[in-house]
């Protein structure tokens, strides 16, 4: 099977004889149903893929579409005028960088439909080569925009940003006036945030970031991944010496988990999926590497983090209202939506019937995301912190109780604390460790799913953690005892959902001392 991997365009694909998970069939629905439509989508996710699709579908290249679900919906195949913009592969930080982009769009456009005399206003160029194509050809335009967002990200809470939204604005604003000589209009991005603005002029615009109906429009299903790569599946269990279902599962774990709608379609990240069915690597870790958190570091997200106050568990694993994260202009002061459309949340269940509960979405993204987080908070490099947790996972898994403690120890001994918040008062101690065993416990669960288990009716347990050998009740104390923390652990009941494991069921008490910011004392029974 050949990967589509580092091809750019739905030609170069078909061509080649690449794999293609179909989705072609939901064109003709967008194309018939519609007109001017607005998708977000994580990086990574398929959505320049979908455009390219798009592109060949209305240039009317029937021969690319042999096979798939449109050849049999579609009759007519009618070429059309395409403007195909692609903000996705320049850098917009300095003076002028964005004109320059557009001007090579509209002077490549305007060599073949003429231009506007007497005007370089960039909405009137556009209006005008829109307008000519319309005339000329006898066919209304086509308007593709990928990455729509791109510039505003390069410089997003700089001084740069008003002066990028409004050329921005100018831009899109030429989809409305423009509109009789326009057939269809898609446009992509990773955040929603300027929507009101940089979109005010478009009022026919239709979001279908979170509609049931195309929240499958990226990425691969549960059902795709078995119907169109059970074979490879196979292959990589072969190669890894495990079953089909046990090599699903893990690549479940890693890759899947995201939603788009309360419909709750499992939806796989296709950019790792299809490099770790290609690489088929056995190694270290398993094959199952970073591939998508590789690519692309969330500093921007990190830093706002830092700016508003804010802490990863005060937004992740919390329930929201559907417009708080959907439709909304980004600041320090509400990331969740910035979280949940970059791909670091997803819809992860119901709270009622008016609100989701946004969680982080799978394996590889919280143990590059929360390593990330880690280090920023307690100012430790990710690499030592990765290294930490891999030796703390392999002394779990052997039983090393002992050792394992002294490696947390020597863990929090490692913190410069004199480069963190204040601590001058009890309250602010006593969230500066819950923040700190939040992060602990979670780059923990990366690997072993059970972070902050519900394990009875009287509240959860700090951490527990299911591994090969042995289940881990873990609860974490400050200034207090390892006696009152294992008292804790039996009269909840934290162990009792797990009595009839075949596994041993280990207790463990960890009491931290805010004198010595480091581990106390401990017990294990």
């Amino acid at each position: 099977m050949k990967y589509p991997i580092g091809i750019q365009t739905f030609e170069d694909l078909r061509v080649k004889g690449c794999v293609y998970v179909d989705k072609t069939g939901l064109i003709h629905k967008l194309v018939t149903e519609g007109k001017v439509y607005f998708l977000s989508r994580p990086r990574r996710f398929g959505k320049s893929m979908f455009v390219s699709t798009l592109h060949a579908y209305f240039e009317a290249r029937k021969d690319l579409f042999e096979g798939l679900q449109i050849a049999e919906l579609e009759t007519e195949w009618i070429k059309y005028p395409v403007f195909h913009v692609d903000f996705g592969n320049g850098k917009y930080e300095q003076d002028g960088a964005l004109e320059n982009k557009i001007n090579k769009y509209l002077t490549e456009w305007e060599s073949v439909y003429g231009r506007c005399q007497g005007s370089s206003n960039i909405s009137d160029r556009f209006q005008y080569v829109l307008e000519q194509a319309y005339k000329q050809t006898g066919r209304q335009a086509v308007v593709l925009v990928d990455e729509y967002d791109k510039p505003l990200l390069d410089v997003f809470n700089t001084a740069k940003e008003d002066d990028v939204r409004s050329t921005l604005y100018s831009f899109y604003s030429t989809i409305k006036t423009a509109d009789g000589s326009i057939k269809f209009v898609f446009l992509t991005g990773v955040t929603q945030f300027s929507k009101i603005s940089v979109f005010s002029g478009v009022n026919n615009l239709k979001d279908i970031s979170m509609l049931p109906q195309y929240e499958t429009l990226c990425g691969i299903t549960q059902q795709e991944m078995e119907d169109v790569f059970h074979d490879e599946i196979q292959a990589y269990a072969d190669e890894m010496g495990i079953s089909y279902e046990e090599m699903s599962q893990m690549l479940k774990e890693q890759y899947d988990g995201y939603h788009f709608s309360g419909k709750m379609t499992d939806v796989y990240n296709p950019f790792s999926l299809l490099n770790a069915l290609q690489d088929k690597d056995a190694g270290y870790n398993g094959g199952l590497g970073s591939y998508w958190f590789a690519t692309g570091t969330p500093t921007l997200l990190i830093n706002l983090l830092k700016e508003s106050g804010k802490r990863l568990m005060d937004v992740a694993g919390k329930s929201y209202p559907a417009a708080t994260f959907n439709d909304y202009r980004a600041d320090t002061n509400n990331l969740v939506p910035l979280l949940y459309q970059s791909g670091y949340l997803t819809i992860k269940g119901r709270d009622g019937s008016r609100k989701v509960i946004l969680d982080i979405p799978n394996k590889e993204v919280e143990e590059g995301f929360m390593s990330l987080v880690a280090a920023g908070y307690l100012h430790i490099s990710s690499y030592d912190i990765d290294i930490w947790r891999y030796d703390i996972l392999d002394l779990l898994e052997e039983g090393k109780t002992e050792e394992c403690i002294k490696h947390l120890a020597a863990f929090f001994a490692s913190i410069p604390y004199t480069t963190l918040p204040a601590m001058n008062t009890d309250a602010l101690k006593e969230s500066h460790y819950q923040y700190t065993f939040y992060l602990i416990i979670r780059m923990l669960g990366a690997y072993d799913r059970a972070f902050a288990e519900e394990c009875s009716s009287h509240g959860r347990a700090d951490c527990v953690l299911k591994l090969k050998r042995y289940i881990y009740i873990i609860e974490f104390k400050l200034d207090g005892t390892a006696d009152e923390a294992l008292r804790q652990i039996d009269e909840r009941g934290y162990a009792t959902p797990y009595i009839n494991d075949e596994r041993e069921i280990k207790k463990l008490a960890i009491v931290f001392s805010s004198e010595t910011k480091t581990v106390s004392e401990w017990k294990e029974v």
